[in-house]
């Protein structure tokens, strides 16, 4: 379940209450985000907010490093394993179920904790989102055709034909979000740049930003610690299973997609727990690139849990 209850619109409960904090917890992949963000939680009589959007499929455990049972037993999580991996989902669903969520939370706590490495999905969540066309059936399916025909390469042509200015700025390896500005264009007649206007919403509480970070060495250490943990751990049973939806969205994540090359016979295994380590190595890069926009940010070590708790609950 993700909500706790039926709410009003979410204006309504908590326009008055400008002493709530939505509190960020964020940072680059494997750097110790969902421990620290139950301890913090657990401080502030809070539920925790996820906004890693490969937790939200709950067939994906191993691959994401999705909380354990236990994990979350000690605070309440919502948005882990909502979804299946068959389900259509948008950042524009996202701000409105989570929304909901954080008014219900803050009716009950000062606090509301929100951790995670996707940084669309947290902006979303600050500043809202501009009101997009949601794409008809035949719509998504068309694009979802050229993407299997023709591949990356396929979207890229089509986008920078149609969307010149979103191409030079959308990740190129993201099939998801040409594929999602292709949609628009085919569905509004208008580029995606043109519609997207970042008219920011303004939120009725105060936000207070943490990112976690760590030294590269030692965060590189971890990233390859916990790829070999992941194996242990089930990994590739578990991408045995999914396997036969190998072409799914949701699956195209570092991952998954190493041990689907390697059961295709085109990596041995060995070259494919190696380019999971390097192929998050570089995500992580790309999400610390994302949160240095973030001016208002703390930035501090996992291990500053003190220092983190000050600066959430610092009034400036």
């Amino acid at each position: 379940m993700i909500f706790l209850r039926k709410t009003r619109e979410t204006n309504g409960m908590i326009l008055n209450k400008i002493n709530k904090t939505l509190v960020i917890i964020t940072g680059p992949t494997a750097v110790g985000k969902t421990d620290l963000s139950i301890d913090i939680a657990g401080e502030l009589n809070t539920g925790i907010i996820s906004a890693d959007a490969r937790q939200f499929y709950r067939e994906l455990k191993i691959g994401t490093a999705a909380p354990t049972k236990t994990q979350c037993s000690k605070v309440p999580h919502f948005f882990i394993g909502h979804l299946s991996m068959h389900d259509y989902y948008n950042v524009s669903l996202f701000e409105q179920q989570a929304m909901q969520v954080v008014e219900e939370l803050f009716s009950a706590s000062d606090f509301v904790v929100v951790t995670g490495g996707s940084g669309l999905y947290i902006d979303t969540l600050c500043h809202g989102i501009d009101e997009l066309p949601d794409p008809d059936p035949l719509t998504r399916k068309r694009v979802k055709e050229v993407y299997e025909q023709k591949g990356l390469t396929g979207l890229r042509q089509w986008l920078c034909r149609v969307d010149p200015d979103y191409y030079a700025e959308v990740d190129p390896g993201n099939p998801k979000r040409m594929m999602r500005a292709l949609e628009v264009f085919l569905c509004s007649g208008t580029p995606f740049s043109t519609l997207r206007k970042k008219h920011y919403k303004t939120r009725p509480f105060r936000i207070r930003r943490v990112v976690l970070d760590r030294p590269r060495a030692e965060l590189f250490s971890r990233i390859n610690q916990r790829t070999g943990q992941m194996i242990d751990d089930g990994l590739i049973e578990e991408c045995l299973g999914l396997y036969p939806y190998r072409q799914l969205n949701a699956l195209n994540t570092v991952g998954y997609k190493e041990v689907f090359s390697w059961l295709a016979n085109r990596w041995t295994l060995e070259e494919a727990v190696e380019k999971i380590r390097t192929n998050t190595r570089r995500y992580a890069k790309r999400q610390l690139t994302w949160f240095r926009r973030y001016e208002d940010a703390g930035w501090f070590h996992p291990e500053e849990k003190e220092k983190i708790l000050n600066f959430i609950r610092h009034d400036s």
